[in-house]
């Protein structure tokens, strides 16, 4: 699992960006699957998702997921659910000690973020829909809502998609540029002349916009390193039947 120091040496906060190493799951689930919405067994993703959080040093059943379906709605969360009752959205916070929450991905940013000194914290799945939509902004809001204070918060965006990794079509950037002509900075021409998209920089760039200092980035690109991490979109190019998806967590400790 990787860690990253914007959360290292906080005693409140225990975090983890996952990789897909580590876990039991087979085939192309290999092998630390946390993803209920595979067709890998559910045993197994159960298993993995509970090796996540002794990983975490917290209980087997302290994980909360969502059902994620890029959009920008948040969930509170008080008490951990199983994963077949999760909830559609795509953040989720809590206050309360000894409760993770998480996110999944396979190409999309996780973002993660603290008010150590508050004890809040929270998750984020922001693929480029949910960031443009309003994700960032809307889990922020919702920290706050629960005590923390916008001043205080901390925030780690995780391995995603690389730029160079990302190609998109020419019509792609129009509905970015609308929404401020500096995000020009996002896209990047190859030689041949076709775009490619900087997700982990825009998502920062809505941190840094909606008042999280200093934001950071995990540099890890999902696509080209198949040992770590799980990619849809290489999933796509290699006509695999499905993919797995990589956990990302963050919770306050008991005690701390």
């Amino acid at each position: 699992m990787l860690t990253h120091p914007t959360f290292e040496g906080l005693p409140r906060i225990a975090h983890a960006f996952f990789t897909r190493e580590g876990g039991t799951s087979e085939g192309i689930y290999a092998s630390l699957n946390c993803g209920p919405g595979s067709n890998d067994a559910p045993d197994r993703v159960a298993e993995n998702r509970e090796r996540a959080m002794t990983m975490l040093e917290l209980p087997a059943d302290a994980l909360a997921t969502a059902r994620q379906v890029h959009g920008k709605n948040v969930c509170v969360v008080t008490r951990p659910w199983k994963a077949s009752a999760a909830p559609e959205a795509d953040a989720l916070v809590t206050n309360v000690p000894g409760l993770a929450v998480g996110i999944l991905t396979a190409d999309c940013a996780p973002v993660l973020l603290a008010d150590p000194d508050g004890g809040v914290v929270g998750a984020a799945h922001a693929g480029w829909r949910g960031a443009k939509a309003g994700v960032l902004e809307a889990v922020l809001d919702a920290m706050v809502a629960l005590g923390a204070d916008r001043a205080r918060i901390r925030a780690a965006v995780g391995p995603c998609i690389g730029q160079a990794s990302y190609e998109v079509g020419p019509e792609f950037p129009a509905p970015f540029l609308a929404e401020n002509a500096k995000h020009t900075r996002f896209f990047q021409a190859d030689a041949t002349g076709r775009l490619h998209f900087d997700l982990g920089a825009y998502v920062a760039e809505r941190l840094s916009a909606a008042g999280v200092a200093k934001p950071a980035c995990v540099h890890a690109d999902t696509f080209r390193d198949p040992a770590r991490f799980f990619s849809y979109r290489r999933t796509c190019m290699e006509n695999a039947s499905d993919y797995g998806r990589t956990l990302s967590a963050i919770a306050i400790r008991n005690g701390a």
